[in-house]
Parts: C-alpha cells; sequence; structure tokens
C-alpha cells in the first residue's frame, strides 16, 4: 500500500472536485461527476483517478460500500481556505497578513457594501481579541 502524502494546496481539477465533494459531504466517483459544472466532460476513469489522487494527498478519505468506493474531505473547506490563505500570505506578500489586506481593500472594484462588511469583521475580531 503506497503510504500517504500531506500537500498543503489543491491544484485547480482538485479543487474543483473537492468543491464538489465539499458540498456533497460524501459521495461516490458518480455523485461528484454529477455535482461538477454540467459543461465538463470527464469520463469516469479520469474522476476515479483525481479522486485517488486526493485520497493519497490525505484531502478525502473513502470507505467501501458495496462494489464502490465513497469519498469523504478530511478537511472541511474553512480549514482549506485559511491554509491557503496563509499560503498565499507567506509566499506573495511576505508573511504580512496586513499587506494581503491592504492588497484586498485597495482593490477599486470593492463595492461600498463590500468595504464595509470588511470593516465590520474587523471590528468583531477586535473585540473579541480584547474581551
Amino acid at each position: 500500500m503506497r503510504q500517504k502524502k500531506e500537500h498543503g494546496l489543491l491544484t485547480e481539477v482538485e479543487l474543483e472536485f473537492m468543491t464538489a465533494l465539499w458540498q456533497l459531504e460524501t459521495g461516490s466517483v458518480r455523485d461528484v461527476l454529477s455535482n461538477l459544472a454540467p459543461d465538463r466532460e470527464l469520463a469516469y476513469t479520469s474522476a476515479a483517478t483525481i479522486l485517488r489522487i486526493l485520497e493519497e494527498k490525505g484531502f478525502v478519505s473513502s470507505v467501501k460500500s458495496g462494489k464502490t468506493l465513497i469519498y469523504r474531505p478530511r478537511l472541511t473547506k474553512d480549514s482549506y481556505q485559511t491554509r491557503s490563505l496563509k499560503n498565499l500570505s507567506a509566499k506573495l506578500f511576505d508573511n504580512t497578513p496586513a499587506s494581503l489586506v491592504a492588497r484586498l481593500v485597495d482593490d477599486e472594484g470593492l463595492s461600498q457594501e463590500s468595504l464595509e462588511e470588511i470593516r465590520a469583521l474587523l471590528d468583531r475580531r477586535l473585540r473579541d481579541a480584547s474581551d
């Protein structure tokens, strides 16, 4: 049996599969395939290979139900988002989260509403930290 490898980040295709599995919570290869974008044409064997790779990387686990493998995410979407942001902050923003946030809020495409939501989140976080 192969040793499971822990890898920090997902490829684009792996993220697509994980997103489908996070929505399903558990599912077979066919379940995941049916939860992908309707225009996504992928062979069953290719999908099975991607799920096997995700299992080898430690992102999913599987149990056998009859002849079918049922897959389950081993980490939550929130956990993966946190991991990804920490990685992005470390690699692209010199491990300074303030720079990452500054780049985000400097985006002229953000609406007034989005900026107010960000301010409310920061205010709440500061209140929680002071308690």
